[in-house]
């Protein structure tokens, strides 16, 4: 069921689902010296969401690279639809439709992608909400809102009317610079229906390029829960930057002045590219229907530990880890790769694409 109320909040992800959204590797994009590492990872995402009650919308620039990836008797093609659109990227939790309460009623909301404040080409991604809309796959209405600059993977909320999120990311240059910080804040409530914004001052991964996610950082869980990044390590480079953002934390209370009960997740240890080190997070989970699908990184120690502690901040779904050392090589996970489509946004699928 969605959150009580619904009037004032963007919808949570754990609220029921219609299906998940995903964008599709493909030669042209930055995945091409290791597509098929790559679409290895995304063929593992897509099967464990199809083991839900979940549909699949796959946007790919060639439908039959996505059907011969997926191919196999396992894979129940009645509930994937694979729409045809160019993309520049996979990242569709960023350009991808926000969940919003709109008068009351729930709609879809498109905001404006620049790549992270202009750092990529993004041409193609800033139109696959708009295109996706114009094939008729939404049932809710979509709300134009492209006179400002926002990310999924940048906001996140409680379902109770506040939204989480990092000054270092909403304020960065390229993206908003018009408005202020407080601008910007009633701005963002007024658009997604909250009433409380909570701001994140410290906090951020070593190669993370969307200025500060808070996706990789700090997610809400029902029941007033804040699963977040930790460092115990003073020798990393991250321990003073986390320690700050877990004293924010601690400090943040809700709409009715209640603190969160705050769940630490450990840090990957430091996995590199041959340049440098990569945001490998564990809090860039996904939470579905019946399950919470968690990135894990080769380290079997802090892999269990992660499934074990956002297992406990999500009784009754199943923890289904996602191996994801192909997906941080390009500075995202698997949050970032995937965007939820809440109850009543999708129309009926189209003709199975088998």
């Amino acid at each position: 069921m969605f959150t009580s109320n619904r009037n004032r909040s963007f919808a949570a992800e754990w609220d029921c689902q219609d299906g998940i959204l995903m964008a599709w590797p493909h030669a042209g994009t930055d995945w091409a010296y290791m597509l098929d590492e790559v679409t290895a990872c995304y063929v593992e995402i897509a099967k464990a969401i199809l083991q839900d009650d979940e549909r699949l919308v796959i946007v790919a620039p060639d439908a039959d690279e996505v059907r011969n990836a997926l191919g196999g008797t396992d894979v129940d093609w009645q509930r994937i639809d694979i729409v045809e659109l160019p993309t520049n990227d996979t990242w569709v939790r960023d350009y991808g439709p926000i969940a919003v309460f709109h008068n009351g009623q729930m709609a879809l909301a498109d905001f404006t992608f620049n790549a992270w404040g202009l750092k990529f080409a993004a041409d193609c991604d800033n139109l696959v909400t708009s295109r996706l809309n114009e094939r008729g796959l939404f049932h809710l209405p979509v709300i134009n809102h492209r006179d400002l600059v926002l990310e999924g993977g940048s906001i996140e909320t409680d379902g109770n009317g506040t939204v989480m999120t990092t000054t270092c990311c909403l304020t960065a240059p390229n993206r908003n610079d018009r408005l202020s910080r407080e601008q910007l804040e009633q701005e963002l409530l007024q658009r997604l229906g909250c009433v409380k914004m909570l701001w994140l001052d410290h906090g951020s991964l070593v190669g993370d390029d969307t200025d500060g996610h808070i996706d990789t950082l700090a997610r809400f869980a029902p029941g007033g829960i804040i699963l977040y990044t930790g460092c115990d390590d003073p020798e990393d480079e991250h321990f003073e930057t986390l320690m700050k953002m877990e004293q924010d934390l601690k400090a943040m209370t809700d709409v009715d002045g209640n603190h969160y009960h705050l769940i630490k997740l450990p840090l990957p240890d430091a996995t590199y590219d041959e340049i440098s080190r990569l945001p490998a997070t564990y809090a860039n989970f996904l939470v579905t229907n019946h399950q919470v699908l968690v990135p894990v990184y080769g380290q079997n120690e802090k892999d269990i530990k992660a499934c074990e502690l956002i297992g406990e901040a999500f009784p009754g779904r199943k923890i289904v880890g996602i191996d994801c050392r192909a997906l941080v090589c390009q500075h995202g996970s698997l949050h970032c790769a995937t965007m939820q489509l809440p109850h009543g946004s999708l129309i009926q699928l189209s003709t199975p694409n088998s």
